[in-house]
Formats: C-alpha cells, structure tokens, sequence
C-alpha cells in the first residue's frame, strides 16, 4: 500500500487531501481551499500561490484515479468545480440523509455535473483485493453540531488505514471507538480546532477531543493529526500528552518536510511585507 499526503494545514492550505495505491488507485477528499478571514484579514498572496502549487498536485493524483471519494461537501474536501470526476468511480457522502441544509445545496448541484457516483455511508465495496470500508455518518463535530455529517473511510489490502474528516478531536466517543475497534496500522484525523476555543469550540468538546486521542494514541501505532488543529499555533501544547507517545504527527512531517501554518502566521506574512491576495477563488 503506498500513501501519499497530498497537502493540509501543516504545510500551508486547508485540506486533507490524499492518494492510496493498492491494486487500485484512490483519491480521498480532493480539493484545498483558504481560510477567507484569520485575525480580521484576508489570505495573503503567499497562501494563494501555495493553493495553486497544490490545487495542480491534487488535480494530477486525482485524474490518475480509479476511485474519488468524498467525504462531506465543504470546499476543502470536494471542489464542485474541477472536472476529474467523470470516468471514475465515485463513493460519496449521501446528500440526501443525514445531510444540513447547506451541503444538501452544495451536493444538489454538484450531482448535476457527475455521472458514475454511489452514495458511500455504511457500506463496503471490495475492488479486486482492496476493501474499502465507510462509516456511518459521524457528526462534524458534537452532537448538536449545525454543521452536518461526514463519513470516515478504512482502506484495507495487506495494511490497514481509516480516514477520519472533520470529526473535530474526534469529540463525540463512538467515532473514537470505531477507530479503534478497526484497529488500523495508521489513522488520519482532522483534530479539534483548538484555535476556536472558547468562541466555536467549547471548553467540555476540547476536553472529549483530548481525552479521545489520547485513547487513539494509545491503541493505534500511526496517528496523523492535522487540518483544524494545525491552524492554532499553540496545537502542542493543548494537546501535550498525546505527543507524548512520540506516535503522533502531521502530513508535513509524514513527508518529512517542515510544518509550514500559512494560516496561522497570516499576521507575520503581512508584517513581514506580504500582500493581500485580491480574488476570491477557492476560498472556503
């Protein structure tokens, strides 16, 4: 099994997005998009051509694809726009159960353009010796989370992976029992998005998010943290315990590369001369 981590937050966009080759090729989450405001500003000109770099490196895994999948309809998961979708096998979120208002409009017009697609939750497909397992819908979130449902992804040929999308920590137990039951090699996971805390993001949900990764760190022997959690620049220190197994890391440093939080340094960029970058494409 060869994994490629596309791009996220820790080397500079928002995303998850990633590439597995088993005896068949598969594209999870494919698209990357900007925080439109961070401290009251815009995305500097250095961030837009970061997203451009991976917008083309996203396009390129995707076209060599046999399988998209799509976890959730937020911009930095699926990109409505691109047109790699079609001659390929598409496992998606279902966009009509378990679904809020805003994704249902977003998929409504996404399925307009797309032509092979399943919906994807609760299901399992085998594709000559891969097996490609979907959760049931999980909340984006707590339980009372406004922002909808995604669905984790555990990918099994020889080794085996889960793919868990904007689960926030995960805050809610189940989702964190379901990892671990699979007991897979490797975990990627979005983390709680710390950098809301006490506004978005509550002090009890924080608190459920640590206490689940400890349990993931514990059990699983790869964990891969990024996305919301790589926004805040203090994302070790609220989460020191669960690096301290040393089994915890990001896809910047999966690919041995320095961690690179565009976001979360928009305020240096612009004190140390960046500018303000003038469109608005691609932002979240």
């Amino acid at each position: 099994m060869d994994i490629k981590l596309i791009c996220s937050d820790s080397m500079g966009v928002r995303s998850m997005a990633m590439f597995v080759q088993t005896d068949i090729k598969i594209m999870i989450d494919p698209s990357a998009s900007l925080g439109p405001y961070r401290y009251g500003l815009k995305p500097t000109v250095t961030e837009y051509k970061k997203l451009v770099e991976f917008k083309r490196k996203i396009q390129e895994f995707a076209n060599a694809s046999d399988i998209i999948i799509i976890t959730h309809y937020h911009y930095d998961h699926y990109d409505p726009e691109e047109n790699f979708y079609n001659g390929k096998k598409l496992l998606i979120k279902d966009g009509d159960k378990n679904i809020n208002r805003s994704q249902k409009i977003r998929f409504n017009f996404f399925k307009e353009k797309i032509k092979d697609y399943e919906f994807a939750d609760g299901k399992e497909f085998i594709f000559a010796h891969t097996k490609i397992k979907f959760s049931k819908p999980f909340h984006h979130g707590n339980e009372k989370s406004a922002l909808g449902y995604v669905i984790s992804v555990v990918i099994e040929s020889k080794k085996k992976i889960i793919f868990t999308s904007d689960v926030e920590g995960p805050v809610v137990e189940s989702v964190a029992d379901f990892i671990i039951s699979e007991n897979p090699e490797l975990v990627i996971i979005d983390g709680p998005p710390t950098y809301f805390l006490g506004y978005k993001f509550s002090q009890n949900d924080f608190e459920r998010s640590y206490n689940n990764l400890k349990r993931i760190v514990k059990e699983i022997d790869k964990v891969v943290i990024d996305h919301h959690l790589l926004r805040d620049l203090k994302y070790r220190e609220r989460l020191l315990d669960v690096y301290t197994l040393g089994n915890a890391i990001t896809y910047a440093e999966y690919n041995n590369q320095e961690i690179n939080m565009l976001e979360a340094h928009r305020k240096d960029l612009y004190k140390n001369g960046d500018k303000e970058y003038s469109g608005l494409e691609f932002l979240e």
